[in-house]
């Protein structure tokens, strides 16, 4: 058991409680779930605290605001706020991905995964979407079950978190969601196929019923193949994946919101298919920009030794039809980021989260 600290604080404690041999030797099965059912509630706010303590040393988290994007519209019922982001798997920061900027101190599991910690506790998601996760049975679904969450992981097949040495398993998408707020209908993970083959990326849909309206809604993870010259490839990717929401959502009846690292800048062929589906899909993140139709300039923005990569490749996808955006989180500026850019000592990953607050519109049928 690795402790958050040098301190014997009550997290390292709730910690070391929910750890075992078993339960972190079940990443050789990583769809067999360890029981957290039994462990005691963590309060949120004691989680904070004991995180901040950790991070004492580092400097202190950036400030992002919301950015309202209500127009006059008023709702009865609290918004869902829904978290995307590709938290950088551990394995990958330290043994394969090269950030020839970032000192290997900043990449300390001990703080880092503080500061991923810091940052969900910071937004209070209803719904959050994670890729590249590795540390899920020791972290993540420990902890966050402990919030409240009912958490569901699904990792890669071939992992390339398995070449790195002393590696805590593969990665994959995991998908969490408060069980106070909305009850499971239905859980489909999904392998997703590029020409008729399997590949080695995946997703996980899950249907949801609001408890507060009644409503039924679909939520979905994904993270599509990276690379330059693998564009094809996400296309493939792209258009399995919404065969497979379409008839989960019943073409289009069930609302539908789709979180995920596309791998791919809004010129790709994948980005457009998505734009152009019949489920009525809009990119939450381009309501930011002035005329509404921009995505951001960046969700990621690293230094390898091939050169700066600065590219757009995360999304928050939503039926415009059934669901409004009422606020975004806005990204952080090129000043905050800095000239050695990400992941960093203030922040814990190369792509920036995205955190959207949706409600349903009242009638969404009149808008099909």
């Amino acid at each position: 058991v690795c402790s958050m600290g040098n301190s014997t604080s009550r997290l390292y404690s709730a910690l070391a409680k929910t750890l075992s041999s078993s339960a972190v030797s079940q990443h050789q099965d990583c769809l067999e779930q360890p029981d957290s059912a039994q462990l005691d509630p963590i309060d949120p706010k004691d989680l904070l605290e004991e995180c901040q303590i950790v991070l004492q040393k580092r400097p202190p988290r950036f400030q992002r605001d919301f950015v309202d994007l209500k127009k006059n519209t008023a709702s009865n019922h609290r918004p869902i706020r829904v978290m995307q982001w590709n938290i950088l798997a551990q394995a990958l920061g330290e043994g394969k991905d090269n950030f020839v900027r970032c000192p290997m101190e900043a990449l300390k599991w001990e703080e880092r995964k503080c500061l991923i910690l810091e940052e969900i506790l910071a937004y209070k998601p209803d719904i959050l979407c994670l890729q590249e996760v590795d540390h899920y049975f020791d972290t993540f679904e420990p902890l966050l079950s402990r919030l409240g969450y009912q958490c569901t992981f699904f990792p890669k097949p071939w992992s390339p978190c398995l070449d790195v040495e002393q590696n805590n398993g593969p990665d994959g998408c995991a998908l969490f969601f408060l069980k106070d707020r909305f009850e499971l209908i239905n859980s489909a993970n999904i392998r997703l196929t590029a020409m008729k083959l399997k590949t080695n990326q995946v997703a996980i849909a899950q249907t949801l019923k609001c408890n507060e309206t009644g409503r039924l809604f679909c939520v979905a993870v994904t993270h599509l193949k990276a690379r330059t010259g693998w564009e094809r490839f996400r296309s493939a990717q792209g258009y399995d994946l919404l065969q497979n929401l379409k008839n989960i959502t019943q073409g289009a009846k069930i609302p539908l919101i789709i979180c995920g690292d596309f791998n791919a800048e809004p010129t790709e062929e994948v980005y457009r298919e998505f734009s152009n589906s019949s489920l009525n899909l809009n990119s939450a993140y381009k309501l930011l920009s002035p005329d509404g139709q921009s995505e951001p300039p960046y969700t990621t923005w690293k230094i390898r030794p091939s050169g700066e990569c600065r590219h757009t490749l995360d999304y928050i996808w939503y039926s415009q039809h059934a669901l409004k955006v009422n606020s975004a989180l806005g990204l952080l500026t090129e000043e905050q980021i800095g000239p050695n850019r990400l992941p960093s000592f203030n922040y814990p990953s190369d792509h920036l989260s995205l955190v959207c607050d949706f409600s349903f519109n009242q009638d969404p049928d009149r808008l099909l």
